[in-house]
């Protein structure tokens, strides 16, 4: 599954690793399209690739850290559409 997504960050996030954290612990890839953080808050715009339960439990991980994720789109995996 890929997955266009928006974060928003809390202020009290602004020491913790989250990004990499998820990087190392799912085995999903996560691409930064754009970002931007300040002491008291922050965003980012990722594409993220992955098997679908795995992506659910790191937004899941984000989601308790008080993190807002919104869907911006998803796209099928190559080769997965048979419409030719």
């Amino acid at each position: 599954m890929d997955i266009s997504i928006g974060l928003s960050f809390p202020g009290t996030l602004k020491d913790e690793s989250v990004i990499c954290y998820i990087c190392k612990n799912f085995n999903i890839d996560l691409n930064i399209i754009e970002a931007s953080f300040s002491m008291s808050s922050g965003w980012a715009i990722l594409e993220v690739e992955g098997d679908e339960e795995e992506i659910e439990r790191a937004f899941e991980y984000l989601i308790s850290k008080g993190i807002k994720i919104q869907k911006i789109e998803s796209k099928p995996k190559e080769g997965g559409d048979s419409r030719r």
